[in-house]
This record gives structure tokens, sequence and C-alpha cells, in this order.
């Protein structure tokens, strides 16, 4: 009799694999939109906190505060087997880089509806870009 159950995700992009009681496990593999280049807006959740780990590769977690037209960002490299959490209502995105892996838990359910989107402007992508590259490098 086998009780322990095995997850692996190969394939990139967002999955949420472990689903139970109001909260998911995903893992989110690189994919081409998580590129900083390619990063145009920032999401937030209303209803859950949203935790980051990372397995492998590399990845800066990107927060923003946003008062009108202003955006204040805190940007951080990730580190592996340290468990990142970024709280309800915070204005977040995750730049990675190819063969980056990163797992994700949350309430159940968050990517079937709890985000809002903030389009950028080219200077505030431009902005955020430069901090991204300095935290990678």
């Amino acid at each position: 009799m086998k009780l322990i159950e095995q997850y692996h995700i190969g394939d990139n992009g967002y999955h949420p694999f472990l689903i139970r009681d109001g909260w998911q496990v995903a893992q989110l593999n690189y994919m081409p939109e998580q590129e900083i280049d390619n990063i145009k807006k920032l999401d937030v959740h209303h209803l859950t906190d949203e935790v980051f780990i990372l397995l492998k590769g590399k990845a800066v977690l990107i927060t923003a505060k946003i008062e009108g037209d202003e955006i204040e960002y805190d940007v951080e490299l990730m580190q592996p087997k340290i468990t990142y959490n970024i709280p309800v209502e915070t204005w977040h995105n995750i730049a990675m880089e190819v063969g980056c892996e990163v797992i994700i838990v949350e309430k159940s359910n968050t990517h079937e509806g709890d985000f809002d989107f903030f389009e950028l402007s080219v200077e505030k992508s431009m902005e955020m870009k430069a901090l991204v590259e300095k935290a990678f490098s």
C-alpha cells in the first residue's frame, strides 16, 4: 500500500498540482512571459498571501507599492531553501531565467479569479527592469 503521493512537474508554465481544503501547491517553471524583457504588468491577490520557494535556477521577486501614477519597487534575488511570502493586497511579479523552477503555495483557485493586473508604462517597466537586472548580477 502506497500512502505517499509524489509530484514532478517538468513542463514550462504554471501548474497547480495539489489542491486540498482551501489551499493549493503549484509549480511555476520558466516560461518566456516571466523573462524581465517580457514583464509588462504586476498582479495582486485580494484573498490570499502567496508563498514562493525557489527549487532551482535564478529568479527575482518583484513587489510594488502603487499610489496613483507613482510606483515604488522592491526586488529580491531569491535564494534556495528560503520561503518568501507576498502578503495579500501586495502588487507583485516574478522574473525568471531559463531553467528556473519555483513552488507556489496559496489559497485554492487563486489562479481562477483572485487577481487584478496593473499595466506598466514603458517608463515604469524600464525602471523595474533596471532593478531586476541589478539583482540578477
